[in-house]
């Protein structure tokens, strides 16, 4: 099977968060093994779907005889959920339907997966052979060895890469993660952070409500609330709806009672639209009032503000925007609760300390109104010294491509992070362009970066290991 035929194949396996890795970890352990390279599946299951992790490395190891030090290639092999598929017009409405076509001076392959990020473990497979095959069928001299994992989860906060880790499956020194970066490397990443606050409605609430919706008299205004949709990693390029529905609040009179509140349609995004049902309450007593949802939130949204103030005092210039975010992005409204959704992103000048300082408030404030607040995932930012022997050799191996690459930085969590952690030097590195070509309909790539991302892998390989 040539490089292209694999792309339309690995292409062609749903790997999305319902379907799960193992299928596309079997495919790939099939390519691995015709070119005589050591492979092992770990195999996991997650949320009832079966995944697996896919490990290969030269024949002269195996995970019963690692060396004390490896360098690590890791790619993901999940994609999102593709959405409708009617969007994926360069497909034949088929995101696994690779699609190649002539854009300029050159080739795109097209489809789910192509950028993001399953073709760029294709271009480490395929550099890894090349490596291992120039010693002549000998056993080389391995300064290190390298290793080549594909993950799973990276769409699950990334548990692929921490059962990596907690089961000593590899012995990293140094990780060069895939992704999406436009071929530039990537030395820093913010850190990431998923909350959930679930603030109760009243017991006076409960009963206002209930009675509203047995009257056959009552009446209820609704408003919409319109923005522009944005990821959460760059909430400047958004409006978020959430936003202005919640400053509308503020303004509303004490005596309001919530019927609905809905907004976004993913924690990690920008919220686009947002509707709020209320109504007016007259019979209670203002004691009552104060208790009511709509004053919840304000005096919960007052302690957030607090925070996002002392976000100003940590500034990167490395990366855009600068400061952390603390980003609404989903409302939603339950029979006895609201549930407020969203995410933190920090950049590498913020302390464990601070962060913690930050939720612990946050988490004082909710439950001050009764509210709980959850932490569902964190990822510690990181950033990895220019001069580390990892980094100075990938710029090396740009230059020597005539790649034009900067050291960057990108506000998306990444397996970086994970790895990062434990104090393993990082960084991030990918054919194709990620903002506002990944996680979209046609998805695509260009055949020549694919190419050239072959022979960095390859530079890469060689200065690392040999």
């Amino acid at each position: 099977m040539d490089f292209l035929e694999a792309c339309r194949a690995i292409i062609g396996i749903d790997s999305s968060p319902s379907a799960g890795t193992l299928e596309v970890a079997k495919f790939v352990e099939t390519l691995a093994l015709k070119k005589n390279l050591f492979v092992e599946l770990q195999l996991e299951s997650w949320n009832g779907v079966e995944q697996a992790n896919v490990i290969i490395r030269p024949l002269d190891f195996s995970q019963s005889d690692l060396p004390a030090e490896e360098f690590v290639l890791q790619t993901h092999l999940d994609t999102p959920d593709p959405g409708p598929y009617a969007l994926w017009k360069k497909t034949g409405a088929n995101p696994f339907n690779a699609s190649i076509y002539k854009v300029d001076d050159g080739e795109s392959i097209y489809g789910l997966g192509t950028a993001d990020v399953k073709l760029d473990f294709l271009c480490k497979l395929w550099a890894l052979e090349a490596t291992v095959s120039s010693g002549g069928g000998t056993a080389r001299p391995w300064r290190q060895p390298p290793v080549l994992v594909g993950t799973f989860g990276e769409e699950l906060g990334m548990p692929g890469a921490v059962r990596l880790i907690r089961k000593k499956k590899i012995r990293p020194s140094a990780v060069l993660v895939g992704e999406p970066t436009a071929m530039q490397l990537v030395v820093a990443g913010k850190g990431f952070a998923s909350v959930e606050i679930e603030i109760p409605f009243s017991d006076d609430e409960l009963k206002f409500r209930r009675d509203h919706d047995l009257s056959e008299s009552s009446s209820t205004q609704s408003r919409l609330f319109s923005g522009r949709a944005a990821h959460s990693s760059a909430p400047q390029l958004g409006d978020s709806a959430i936003e202005k529905m919640l400053d509308s609040l503020e303004r509303f009179p004490a005596g309001l009672a919530i019927m609905e509140i809905e907004g976004g349609v993913n924690f990690n995004t920008v919220a686009s639209q947002a509707v709020l049902e209320i109504d007016m309450v007259t019979e209670l007593s203002e004691k009552a009032l104060t208790s009511f949802m709509a004053q919840k939130i304000v005096r919960i949204r007052g302690a957030i503000r607090k925070v996002q103030e002392q976000f100003k005092k940590f500034p990167d210039a490395q990366f855009v925007p600068q400061e952390p975010t603390l980003n609404i992005g989903m409302v939603r409204t339950f029979d006895d609760h609201v549930k407020l959704s969203g995410c933190v992103r920090l950049p590498p000048t913020v302390s464990q300390a601070d962060y913690e300082k930050w939720m612990f408030s946050l988490r004082q404030a909710c439950s001050d109104e009764g509210a709980v607040f959850r932490i569902g995932d964190y990822k510690q930012p990181f950033r990895t010294d220019a001069k580390s022997s990892l980094v100075e050799v990938c710029s090396s191996a740009l230059k020597g491509l005539g790649v034009d690459a900067p050291l960057a930085a990108q506000a998306v969590a990444n397996e970086a992070n994970v790895f990062a952690k434990f104090g393993i030097d990082c960084a991030v590195w990918g054919p194709g362009q990620g903002v506002g070509n990944s996680h979209t309909p046609n998805e695509c790539v260009r055949i020549a970066e694919l190419d050239r991302a072959m022979e960095f892998y390859r530079h890469v390989i060689e200065r690392m290991c040999l």
